[in-house]
């Protein structure tokens, strides 16, 4: 059994097509090892090629001492006769790390995605992007962040003298949500399950692995222990999402009576109520259905009304929502209602 993590197996995948893929996806459950692999890379590849490298956090704030977050660890485990030392630029907006006065690498925000874009010249000899928590455990994320996402690296893949270079990007987390942002642009939500373990697609490859060592050593904490049947506990020790429960997620087959559509994030989901007394959202919309509902403002459209949170319609949902009289056909279904039912 192999104590810390290692993405040998991972960066050596070819995606869908037989390519090598510009985005690998790491995630397994807590205190594996990942971040300390992928950091000691990043930093390993400089010292042996001079290759500079940008660590990709969300916000702003989390620039602060990004050096320490970066370096501390591996540091102690491997590189204890160097310093790293960060000096920020545009006004706050990202970070110069420099090791012996020579830069190593950079770091920047999703949020600062437009000022990123502006200083586009300055990251041209960047060669890979490390994003670690790429999952948001409270599903807090940008506006637009995949948007952002892909803005920042093509500032980053057009320098060197190319339109676009091949710049791969090592997205790392843990077991959050199947429903986060990358997995439900990528395709990814609706193929994966717990028992996966590698999955291919076009440009990227992903990783789902469970650290048995590191799971003993949350099992044997007498902390964790405590609070043995609590999800938090369950996610960080064991190949679980924290923010998916499967509960009520099923196949319903007979008479029903549409009710209403609703758009989340600019998708239309059927609601329906089924004679056998349950409530049931899937995808099998009836475009003809004069009540259609647009759930959040952005996506507001022509023929939609938009959602009262202390509507008639939306106080009885709750009701049937509270008393487990609703069924959904999948994750994506039950994401929509709870998102809803929280406006």
């Amino acid at each position: 059994m192999t104590k810390f993590y290692n993405g040998t197996k991972l960066l050596s995948l070819k995606d869908l097509n037989g390519n090598t893929p510009e985005i690998y996806i790491s995630t397994s459950n807590r205190s594996a090892g990942k971040t300390t692999y992928f950091n000691k890379l990043c930093f390993s590849k400089y010292l042996k090629n001079n290759e500079e490298f940008m660590i990709l956090y969300r916000f702003n704030y989390e620039l602060s001492e990004c050096n320490h977050k970066f370096f501390d660890d591996i540091k102690t485990l491997f590189f204890s006769n160097y310093e790293v030392e960060m000096k920020m630029h545009a006004r706050g907006k990202f970070a110069e790390l420099i090791e012996n006065e020579h830069t190593i690498g950079w770091a920047v925000c999703l949020n600062d995605a437009d000022i990123i874009k502006k200083y586009s010249h300055v990251f041209c000899n960047v060669t890979r992007i490390l994003f670690d928590e790429f999952q948001s455990e409270t599903n807090h994320y940008c506006n637009d962040e995949i948007k952002k996402f892909i803005s920042i690296h093509q500032s980053v893949a057009r320098g060197g003298g190319k339109q676009s270079r091949y710049v791969p990007v090592y997205m790392i987390g843990n077991f959050v949500s199947l429903l986060n942002p990358y997995y439900t642009k990528l395709g990814i939500s609706n193929r994966l399950n717990i028992n996966t373990n590698y999955m291919r697609g076009t440009g990227w490859v992903l990783e789902q692995n469970l650290n048995e060592s590191a799971c003993k050593a949350q099992e044997d904490s007498i902390f964790n222990q405590a609070f043995a049947d609590d999800n938090y506990i369950k996610y960080s020790a064991q190949k679980a999402y924290l923010n998916d429960n499967d509960a009520f997620i099923q196949k319903i087959e007979g008479k029903s009576t549409y009710i209403a559509t609703i758009n989340v994030f600019g998708v239309d989901y059927a609601i329906r109520e089924y004679d056998c007394g349950v409530v049931y959202c899937d995808h099998g919309i009836d475009k003809g259905f004069p009540l259609k509902i647009s759930v959040t403002t952005e996506n507001h459209q022509v023929n939609y009304i938009m959602l009262n949170k202390s509507s008639y319609i939306v106080s009885q949902l709750r009701f049937y929502f509270e008393r487990g009289i609703f069924r959904f056909k999948d994750l994506e279904c039950k994401q929509a209602i709870m998102t809803m039912l929280s406006y």
